[in-house]
């Protein structure tokens, strides 16, 4: 098997021992924090740092959740999924862009 396809097998094994492995927060949940949609409101400002700034994650945003009822094993897996999806997202446009930007196989030189 191609050093490539090793890659994208396990990135592709990765994402569904995220989404579909055991853990405390169910499929659900994670799918929701994976996707960065769909989540309640203090739960997704927390899912959203850790998406798109994670240097700005608090400890009052985890407070904010825990305050919901999630426990921290769960807000762990939810920050885990979160970051896992963002990372996801990256790969896949950057595969896109690499993809846009050959043609079998080799650099697109018409630009």
């Amino acid at each position: 098997m191609p050093d490539e396809d090793k890659k994208r097998a396990a990135h592709r094994d990765l994402v569904d021992r995220v989404l579909n492995g055991e853990g405390r927060a169910s499929a659900e949940q994670r799918a929701r924090a994976f996707s960065n949609d769909g989540l309640a409101p203090p739960l997704h400002a927390l899912i959203g740092k850790v998406a798109t700034r994670p240097a700005q994650v608090t400890e009052a945003d985890f407070a904010a959740a825990k305050a919901l009822g999630f426990s921290e094993d769960q807000l762990f897996e939810l920050v885990i999924c979160a970051a896992v999806g963002q990372s996801a997202r990256l790969y896949e446009a950057g595969l896109a862009a690499l993809a846009a930007a050959t043609v079998n196989g080799t650099p697109d030189n018409a630009t």
